[in-house]
Order: C-alpha cells, then structure tokens, then sequence
C-alpha cells in the first residue's frame, strides 16, 4: 500500500502542473468536444511510458541522449505551431461563446481523427515526459525493488483520476465562459502556455 500511495503521490505531482496536454484537455473538456477520447488517449500514453520507465526504459534515454534533443525540437515545432494557432483565435475571435443550455445540449462538433493526432502529438512530443515520467518515475520505481509495479499501479492511478477529473470536470466552467471575450481570454491563456514552451524547449535543445 506504502508504494502504490508513493507511486500516486508522485504521478499526481508530475502531471497536476499546467502544461500543453492539460491546457488542451482543459479546453476541450470545455467545449464539451470528444471528452472521452481525450481522457482515454492521455491516460493510456501516460501508462505505456509509466510501464516503458519501469521496465528500464529510462536506462536507454540515458545512454542515448540525442533522443531527448531531438524531441526537444520536435516538440517545440509542434507547440509553436499550435500556440500561434490559438493565438490567432484570440485576435480573431473565431470560436463563439456558448450559453450554459446550449453547454447542455452540446454535441461533439470537432473531428475526431484530427483531435487525436494532436492529443498524442501534445504527449509524445513532449520531451519532458521521458525526463519524468520515463526516467525520473522509473528511477524511482526501481528503488522499490519487489514492489516496483505496484509503484506503477499508483502512478497510472494518478493519471487516470487526473484527466477524468479535468476533462469532465472543466465542463462546470462553462457558466464562466458563455461570451465569444472569454473563449478569446481562454484562448490567449493557452497562446501563451504553448509558446512559452516551446521556448524553453528551444532553449534547452540549443544550451544543451
């Protein structure tokens, strides 16, 4: 039990801080737009590196760094182009506001295989989740030993309860957000989210 509540504890810490993947849940649980989907995608990347890291996955990145630089400006590529994207729905305006009754009738209305792509590009492009999610959680699982996985257990946990509670919990900030000024406030957050990010990951790829 010690170890599963470790591996919570620690999965929670990771993933909690606001970062690109949780901004765009945030959003589209918002929106009310394939909630599910999201949820299930970001949750289940997270268990597949949870176990890669376990297995020793870690191990790898270490002795091959350049794997991690080039996820860098991968990653970066990616957020800017994103961040730029939202920003431009800021100035613009282009995503209308909803009513809390049109909230409550709402239907998926976004495309299910572009959202996806970029669920799992927000994820797996994003270098820091090998340096904690991969190496640093799997470091930590192995000291321990025998229980290791079950460390792991707590840590998927963690994941799961954390989207859950962030893609259908957003869905409550409607109410907040029912005016075209408020979705461009959202989306000017997220600009800035995104952009900062990419940065620093520029950053690091060129310090390091």
């Amino acid at each position: 039990m010690l170890s599963f509540l470790a591996g919570l504890g620690l999965g929670l810490s990771l993933i909690v801080a606001i970062g690109a993947q949780n901004a765009f849940v945030l959003r589209q649980g918002i929106r009310r737009e394939h909630v599910l989907a999201v949820i299930i995608i970001c949750a289940l990347s997270d268990a597949v590196l949870i176990v890669a890291g376990v297995a020793g996955l870690g191990f790898l990145i270490e002795r091959m760094p350049w794997l991690v630089v080039v996820a860098q400006w991968l990653g970066a590529a990616f957020l800017l182009t994103y961040g730029l994207l939202a920003a431009r729905r800021a100035l613009r305006g282009t995503d209308l506001g909803l009513s809390a009754q049109a909230l409550t009738r709402a239907r998926p209305g976004g495309r299910l295989v572009p959202l996806v792509l970029t669920v799992l590009a927000l994820t797996w492009l994003n270098p820091h989740v090998y340096l904690d999610t991969v190496l640093m959680l799997g470091s930590i699982a192995a000291t321990h030993g025998d229980e290791r996985w079950i460390f792991a257990a707590g840590a998927v946990v963690a994941s799961i309860v954390w989207f859950t509670a962030l893609g259908y919990g957003a869905r409550y900030l409607g109410r907040w957000l029912n005016t075209a000024r408020a979705w461009r406030i959202l989306d000017g957050v997220i600009a800035v989210i995104m952009i900062a990010l990419a940065v620093s990951l520029i950053v690091q790829a060129v310090s390091g």
